[in-house]
């Protein structure tokens, strides 16, 4: 089973602009040129068209350097791939989104992510400031929000990241997760009083960004 994570592998089905969309390329090959796609590597596909983004954004959440992040993204699906027969169908993006955890943590712990680690303004936010002033705010506001979410545990911070960032309804996040809609509960209330109280330590009454 082959896994390719090229951008225009992830892109093919993309039309070119005027162009209705259809597969590449027009004139279908032979036979003997034709690849063979069985249902595991259509499986895959799907797994990948649907979930990239969603685990690109949460590695990043999760502490993993931009520089990283597309390695994290391939290494969770290289591993997705090697234990498909194990992953119940329709609990893909559970399986996924454990697993990007796991390689999160990993790199946390490795010696050269300790190195590469630090807050850099991400290229959408530079693109929207217009002033130089805007982007010291967006990028103190990204330095505060990673600070708050490095300091929680992994369990905490995922539900704080699907509920507060994602926009998760709390029946999705447990689903998700596979714990208690009371459990996702009280992770939030935890994270949200970490997140306080590390706004409070870093800024005092009435001197919030």
């Amino acid at each position: 089973m082959s896994l390719e994570l090229s951008t225009s592998e992830r892109h093919a089905s993309e039309a070119p602009e005027g162009q209705s969309a259809a597969p590449r390329p027009s004139t279908p090959p032979s036979s003997h040129e034709r690849p063979r796609t069985s249902p595991e590597d259509a499986r895959l596909r799907a797994m990948l068209q649907e979930n990239y983004a969603f685990i690109w954004r949460q590695l990043r959440r999760f502490g993993v350097p931009e520089s990283r992040v597309d390695d994290a993204a391939q290494e969770v699906f290289v591993v997705a791939s090697q234990k498909l027969a194990a992953i119940r169908e329709g609990s893909e993006r559970s399986y996924l989104f454990g697993t990007a955890l796991r390689v999160a943590s990993q790199m946390r712990r490795s010696a050269v992510m300790r190195h590469e680690v630090g807050v850099s303004t991400p290229p959408e936010m530079e693109a929207i400031a217009s002033r130089p002033d805007e982007l010291l705010d967006r990028g103190r506001a990204r330095a505060l929000l990673d600070a708050v979410l490095d300091s929680l545990d992994d369990d905490v911070r995922a539900v704080f990241v699907l509920y507060e960032i994602e926009e998760l309804e709390t029946k999705d996040i447990a689903e998700l997760l596979g714990i208690p809609a009371g459990t996702v509960a009280s992770r939030l209330r935890r994270g949200r009083e970490a997140f306080e109280a590390k706004v409070s330590r870093l800024f005092p009454k009435g001197a919030r960004p």
